[in-house]
């Protein structure tokens, strides 16, 4: 008898066994996903402040003018 054939023994056992360990990786790659997606929303949110942080230290040391003269 063909070992992958529905028929064959333990054939059921091991599929469904694989068919659960499928699922439960599954599961556990969407909540490493969603974990993953927030932690670099909040990345961007840090980055942002960091930015606006920078430029207020920058007016406050009178040196913005310079830098965008320099970049023009």
């Amino acid at each position: 008898m063909d070992a992958r054939s529905p028929k064959a023994p333990g054939g059921d056992a091991l599929r469904d066994a694989a068919e659960n360990l499928f699922q439960e990786l599954q599961e556990h790659f969407q909540a490493l996903t969603a974990t993953l997606n927030l932690r670099m929303e909040e990345m961007g949110n840090r980055i942002e402040d960091l930015q606006k942080n920078v430029n207020d230290l920058m007016v406050q040391a009178g040196i913005e003018n310079s830098i965008k003269e320099q970049m023009t």
